[in-house]
């Protein structure tokens, strides 16, 4: 049993279920964060339809079962997610949680897609305190920051801005998210110390664990770490990813023969997904987007009780059989951008 966190909220948690949760310190920010975090994306059209109400009660039962760290960003329905969560939050106490959200990433349309500059990200993060409601975030990160033209302009123009909205209270620490694990790490050597956070998402899954070679590097430079999206943004799971989805049709492919052989064992492959996904050693939260209570349900058995016996024999043939290799998208997005963009400009 682990002792209540900071975030522990009388009225509104139940201590038993914040004792059973596990908590780790981000990094040298000080925040005790819940083992799994909650990612916001869901609330938004990225992934497909959500119900408002079963958002609600899916993120209240979260955070009342121990879950205590909220991630999001304007990038997720360009503002619908923080909007959303504004509406739920309002009636939670806002000592209940910490909250991370994002600047860099906005528009759907190339041009308008990435902005780095020290103005666009005061813009940003006045509106993301609007939509949600709230004084401040716990954490501001900067956003995929591999598209920005030169990560100079990150350095230069967005992480200072980003210092002067903390020293005005609008944030408390500073965080940097990329696809690519190069970048994240070409970007934090450029900044030493200016970073408390780093997020990695989809690069610690069943096929791909490339994030593990980086985690001592980021614990070196005493970052806390968020790795995310153990279902690869949806390709790991029964269902399978929306449309937009990078991977190639071959690896899509590889992904729904797993899901077939799940579904015929009557097992999801998202609770295997996430199984997997939880036993990286080194990172300080794990988070996952949940827009149901049953995929809550799903992603806490998962932590708390592990796998049984079917589930155990149907991960490890997933292993032998499907995902004998390591494959990812990294490149494919960036190439799509720069494409765009010059054409744009022909």
């Amino acid at each position: 049993m682990c002792s209540a966190p900071a975030t522990f909220t009388d009225g509104f948690h139940a201590e038993d279920s914040c004792n059973c949760m596990q908590y780790s310190t981000l990094g040298k920010t000080g925040l005790e964060v819940s083992k799994i975090s909650f990612g916001a994306a869901v609330f938004s059209s990225i992934y497909g339809e959500f119900e408002a109400k079963e958002a609600e009660a899916t993120l209240v039962q979260a955070l009342k079962s121990g879950v205590n760290y909220i991630d999001t960003a304007p990038w997720y329905g360009q503002g619908q997610s923080e909007e959303c969560l504004g509406l739920i939050l309002k009636d939670v106490p806002r000592s209940a949680y910490y909250i991370a959200t994002k600047v860099g990433r906005y528009c759907t349309d190339y041009k308008n897609m990435f902005d780095f500059s020290a103005k666009r990200t005061r813009e940003s993060v006045e509106r993301s305190l609007e939509l949600l409601g709230l004084e401040y975030v716990d954490v501001i990160q900067v956003h995929d920051i591999e598209f920005a033209s030169d990560v100079g302009v990150v350095i230069n123009e967005c992480l200072p801005e980003l210092e002067n909205l903390i020293k005005e209270g609008k944030a408390r620490f500073i965080g940097v998210t990329s696809y690519s694990l190069n970048h994240l790490k070409e970007c934090i050597l450029r900044a030493p110390g200016k970073f408390d956070v780093v997020l990695s998402y989809a690069r610690y899954t069943l096929m791909d664990n490339s994030l593990e070679s980086y985690v001592k590097f980021f614990q070196n430079e005493n970052l806390g770490i968020v790795c995310a999206s153990g279902h690869a943004m949806g390709l790991l799971t029964n269902c399978g990813p929306q449309a937009w989805h990078p991977a190639s049709d071959e690896q899509k492919q590889l992904c729904r023969k797993a899901a077939k052989i799940c579904e015929e064992a009557g097992i999801e492959l998202g609770k295997l997904a996430m199984y997997h996904f939880l036993q990286l050693s080194g990172a300080t939260t794990f988070l996952t987007g949940m827009k149901t209570r049953h995929a809550l349900d799903m992603n806490l058995n998962a932590f708390y009780c592990g796998l049984n016996l079917k589930e155990q024999e149907v991960l490890q043939l997933l292993k032998d059989t499907v995902f004998t290799k390591s494959f990812n998208w990294e490149g494919v997005e960036l190439e799509r951008y720069w494409s765009a963009m010059e054409n744009l400009q022909n």
